[in-house]
């Protein structure tokens, strides 16, 4: 798999897909609000679909971003227990063992084990959430080309895709894709007052590219 020019086809996929088409794209940030309308649009871009689909059978495409919000939400409760635990543990942490000074305030060692403990936990939830999604990225692509949730679940059958693909380039792929992602969210975010406006029209775009790019992604395996 050669990066750049998985780049170059994503971001050339977005721009055909959206520039122009300016209905169109009014219609996928009010899918992008309506969340499993947008994620259903995701999913025939799993499939495969070249060029970027028209809108249309509104229906189906809710039906389908609400099976892989299943998917994504099952694979993300790990994470979701794990810091629901760590926050209540804090919690109860605090409320149990710290001692108040004779000025009432709070004993500095409690908190200093206290932040300790959640730094790990929070490195821990980290991993876990990585690794979650080293697995959710071809999970959810292999979901859409199989539309079956025990395939997007055989985690031999995703290990064995991912390792075709080659696990060092797998990760690199994934990094760069956040990386660019997280570059244009954090420009927009930051320009004062129409920062967040901008980030909204932005967000199809982002989502064409991001779909299409882990489209090819799970492609290179097949390739090879």
């Amino acid at each position: 798999m050669v990066i750049g020019r998985t780049i170059d086809d994503s971001y050339i996929y977005a721009k055909d897909g959206l520039v122009g088409k300016w209905e169109k794209w009014i219609l996928l940030i009010l899918s992008c609000i309506i969340f499993p309308l947008f994620m259903g649009y995701t999913m025939r871009i799993y499939r495969g679909a070249n060029p970027a689909p028209e809108l249309d059978d509104w229906g189906g495409m809710f039906v389908d971003g609400i099976k892989l919000l299943i998917v994504s939400v099952i694979y993300a409760l790990p994470v979701i227990i794990l810091d629901i635990t760590l926050m209540g543990s804090a919690g109860l942490a605090l409320f149990s063992s710290v001692k108040t000074t004779s000025s009432g305030a709070i004993d500095p060692g409690v908190i200093i084990g206290l932040l300790i403990a959640v730094l790990f936990g929070a490195l821990i939830i980290v991993i876990v959430g990585i690794i979650i999604g080293l697995i959710t990225a071809t999970a959810c692509v292999r979901f859409a080309r199989t539309n079956s949730f025990s395939e997007a679940f055989n985690f031999g059958a995703i290990f064995t895709h991912i390792s075709k693909i080659g696990w060092m380039t797998y990760i690199i792929a994934l990094i760069m894709m956040g990386i660019i992602v997280g570059i244009v969210e954090v420009i927009s975010l930051v320009i004062p007052y129409i920062g967040i406006v901008i980030f909204v029209i932005l967000l199809p775009f982002i989502g064409l590219f991001s779909a299409r790019y882990l489209t090819l992604l799970y492609e290179s395996a097949e390739a090879i």
